[in-house]
């Protein structure tokens, strides 16, 4: 499983560790990640997403996963979240249908 947010894209970055002495060592900045289970109403269960701590911060400001993944354009999600915005729009279609 890779180091990258679901929802923003963020991964692993690289630098480095410069010393007082001025010396330099490669290193890696990992983000911020964290496993949620976050409720989606329209699918009206749990879905596990890995996640950074800022793209939890972006979902809860745009009123829940569901509506951040809908008002989302698809350029701007990484393909994770695109699959799970399909299938959203999917079970939304399906009720509105019945």
């Amino acid at each position: 499983m890779s180091r990258r947010c679901m929802i923003s894209g963020k991964g692993v970055l690289s630098g480095n560790n410069v010393s007082h002495a001025n010396n330099k060592s490669r290193r890696r900045f990992l983000p911020n990640l964290q496993e949620q289970s976050l409720l989606s109403d329209v699918l009206g269960t749990a879905v596990r997403v890995r996640l950074t701590t800022n793209g939890l911060r972006t979902i809860e400001h745009n009123g829940g996963l569901d509506a951040f993944l809908l008002t989302t354009p698809n350029r701007n999600l990484p393909e994770e979240a695109q699959a799970l915005k399909r299938r959203i729009l999917r079970c939304q279609a399906k009720k509105a249908a019945a």
